[in-house]
């Protein structure tokens, strides 16, 4: 493979599209091959040996995943990304059951499909390395290439680039599970402060008496178990990104020590009167929303205020369902190096149990439920049995009206509360489809 570009073979029987993704690709210095067939097609990269496959799904003769499971028997490593129009879970299910490396929906957007092909070859080249190299070394680039690709993905990484060359200090929203270290942690990779520390502090898992003596240090004698001098957080930090996760749990007192701290830049150790200058950005993230937490008295308002230059709210799992099969796939290739496994694929029943599941964990979850699976599984494929997690149960049916002695609903109101209600409860309905 060229290390500066890639060969990129676009099979779709309709010439419009196949002109349109030639000419988009060859704008970016790709190479490009073209088939009309899925026959064609497969003969073509025998022959030619392509670092991606942009393949139509619906197409006469031989279907995009009929021709992805050729491949599959000759034995060709390429990263397929399948193009359809698909509605249903259980098609996008098939399409991810295939082994494709991603799919992209018609109709397109064309900076969409260009990123999901450059990480295509990205994912290629790494793949030549990863065998060679030890699990803890293998390391992603990219935040998407980590989180996902959805549109909700997309926004977030836009909001990092958008804020990380500035010094703001930032708020991350987010479940548990959600990602928010990992933000943290691209936010302080893009910034100019790179080169310079990064150190986390949970201050959910640090007792109130010791949150001081973390965060700005002691001198010794300080305190009855301060038997020497220790460096805090923030000195720990200086010329890179403190991130404070958590911060909600912060006790008040050590709230106002922390404000003074970012409005002098400079801290004091316990114990000690010396103003020392520290130069840190400030990340900060939560799991529940500090405006409330403010008016409730938990938090302080100019705390709060000071903090809040920039917010990044972290989508959960279950509003953006469209990364849990890339994810799945994800973590499964990780663990398969990590246990030294082979196992390959998903059943039809466990793709849709990942896809439907709430996921009040979050993506930590997913990884959890994953890396077990893939240790369970004695064959080359995760089934419903390995993922120890059930089917969400269907919501119970809404009450009908009958008219046995049943009082009508619309009784003792005008014609038009009866269509506006009407209205109301059909696009509640068609959300729902839509949402399904």
């Amino acid at each position: 493979m060229n290390e500066d570009t890639g060969r990129i073979l676009i099979v779709d029987d309709e010439d419009e599209i196949r002109w349109l993704l030639k000419h988009l690709m060859k704008q970016q210095g790709y190479e490009v091959l073209e088939a009309s067939d899925g026959t064609v097609a497969i003969d073509m990269m025998c022959r030619e040996t392509p670092d991606v496959i942009l393949l139509d799904v619906r197409m006469p003769g031989l279907t995009g995943i009929e021709v992805m499971r050729r491949l599959s028997e000759l034995g060709m490593d390429v990263p397929v990304i399948l193009i359809t129009g698909f509605a249903t879970i259980k098609e996008a299910v098939e399409v991810m059951r295939a082994g494709a490396y991603d799919y992209v929906a018609k109709p397109f957007d064309q900076l969409q499909i260009l990123q999901v092909v450059q990480r295509a070859l990205g994912e290629r080249k790494r793949k030549h390395k990863l065998q060679d190299m030890p699990a803890h070394a293998h390391t992603e680039n990219s935040l998407m290439e980590i989180m996902g690709h959805s549109e909700k993905i997309r926004n977030l990484v836009a909001d990092v680039n958008r804020v990380a060359k500035s010094d703001f200090s930032v708020i991350l929203l987010g479940e548990t599970g959600s990602g928010k270290e990992m933000v943290a942690t691209a936010i302080h990779q893009a910034s100019g402060r790179f080169s310079g520390p990064f150190v986390p502090v949970d201050c959910g898992a640090i007792p109130e008496t010791l949150i001081e003596s973390e965060l700005f240090g002691h001198e010794k004698g300080a305190f009855t178990d301060a038997h020497s001098q220790k460096l805090g957080k923030f000195e720990a930090a200086n010329g890179g990104t403190l991130f404070l996760d958590e911060i909600a749990n912060m006790p008040l007192c050590s709230q106002v020590r922390l404000l003074r701290v970012l409005q002098q830049k400079m801290v004091t150790r316990l114990g000690s009167s010396k103003l020392i200058p520290v130069d840190v950005r400030l990340i900060a993230a939560s799991n529940k929303d500090l405006q409330a937490c403010n008016a409730q008295g938990e938090f302080r308002r100019d705390l709060y205020y000071r903090l809040n230059e920039f917010t990044i709210h972290i989508p959960p799992l279950r509003e953006r369902r469209e990364d849990i099969f890339y994810l799945a796939k994800r973590f499964l290739e990780i663990t398969n190096i990590e246990l030294g496994k082979n196992v390959k694929t998903f059943s039809d029943e466990a793709l849709e149990i990942l896809y439907e599941h709430a996921w009040p964990g979050n993506v930590r979850s997913l990884k959890s439920v994953i890396r077990r699976a893939v240790l369970l599984a004695d064959e080359k494929i995760i089934t419903e049995k390995h993922l120890e997690i059930s089917r969400t149960p269907a919501p119970a049916p809404a009450p009908t009206y009958t008219s046995k002695g049943d009082e009508p609903p619309w009784k003792n109101q005008s014609l038009k509360d009866i269509i506006k209600k009407s209205n109301i409860s059909m696009e509640r309905e068609v959300i729902i489809q839509v949402l399904k």
